[in-house]
């Protein structure tokens, strides 16, 4: 597989059609309680509903289909705190070659019993970014497997982007579309699609304060490093890099960053009134939009609920 060095839409248009059939076409979802209180119109793109529960289906896919014969024969490999983890050991499966997956040791059970159900063979570590980087490293060494990163891959960023084109042609009438910084893959792939789509949109990323370093990023324009993450958004926990800043920069409008506490009261108000479990990554959008703190009143905006996998025996709000 060969990588050129900018995200572009051709390589989105070749992502939906490399996965498609392979993941969920995600529904759409409204309400008017939720739209009162923003102060927007707001549509509710559920990645929830996604094959393994996650966006992250759409990169992995298009990232383990991408590769040549030669390169998928040894297996693929990664390091995730879970979503990426499962998309990974499912795309492989389909594909028919194994899934080496690093995961760290504080990972949600609900997303190691998701790795395990398709076949991925975990490894897991201390919950820091350098031991899940060494240990990974370790994994690809000893096996020979295609190293597949959760986000700084085009490949991946690519599947990502196909998120926000499918979301445009279910709701064309977006004028702004906010969803989730971690990595960068996510926003990445949307900011791509969108603006290759609809120009004039506005793509904002929203990121939980305790875990800021896109924030910070953007706000200065140089690659700022990582703080220790402190977030119940575990999904958000990683880092940019500098192929995803590049794209952020280029084509992002913004980043907000939200509280811990109006991260569980957006996760809670999402369950109460949509119906649907959306874990705390997930909700982080609707965080920056919720009680028109995003500056988006009085328009149409696409809110991407990204994941719902989590531990439904620890609820965060039942926590002691």
């Amino acid at each position: 597989m060969t990588e050129t060095t900018a995200l572009s839409w051709p390589l989105i248009q070749q992502a939906q059609a490399r996965i498609a059939g392979r993941v969920s076409l995600t529904p759409v979802l409204t309400s008017t309680t939720l739209d009162e209180l923003s102060g927007a119109r707001l549509y509710f793109k559920c990645e929830t509903f996604q094959k393994a529960g996650a966006f992250k289906a759409r990169g992995a896919v298009n990232a383990v289909f991408a590769l040549s014969d030669a390169e998928a024969r040894r297996g693929v490999a990664t390091h995730s705190s879970g979503n990426h983890a499962a998309a990974l050991a499912r795309a492989a499966a389909l594909r028919g070659i194994p899934a080496y997956i690093v995961m760290p040791d504080n990972s949600p059970q609900a997303k190691r019993a998701a790795v395990e159900r398709y076949g991925g063979r975990i490894t897991y570590c201390a919950p820091t970014l350098a031991a899940r980087e060494a240990a990974a490293a370790e994994l690809v060494a000893s096996t020979g497997a295609a190293f597949i990163h959760p986000y700084d891959n085009l490949m991946v960023m690519a599947g990502q982007g196909t998120a926000a084109a499918e979301f445009l042609g279910q709701v064309p009438q977006l004028e702004a579309i906010v969803c989730p910084v971690g990595g960068g893959g996510l926003l990445s792939g949307t900011a791509v699609a969108a603006k290759s789509l609809r120009p004039g949109i506005r793509v904002l990323g929203a990121e939980p304060a305790g875990a800021d370093d896109a924030a910070r990023s953007f706000e200065t324009g140089r690659l700022q490093p990582a703080p220790v993450p402190h977030t119940i958004a575990d999904g958000l926990r990683g880092a940019l890099a500098e192929r995803t800043f590049a794209e952020i920069r280029a084509h992002v409008d913004g980043i907000t960053r939200v509280s811990e506490e109006s991260i569980l009261e957006s996760m809670r108000a999402l369950w109460e009134v949509l119906k649907i479990i959306v874990e705390p990554s997930g909700a982080v959008p609707y965080a920056a939009v919720r009680r028109g703190h995003a500056g988006l009143a009085g328009q149409h905006v696409g809110v991407v609920l990204t994941g719902a996998n989590l531990d439904l025996d620890r609820l965060p709000w039942q926590a002691a």
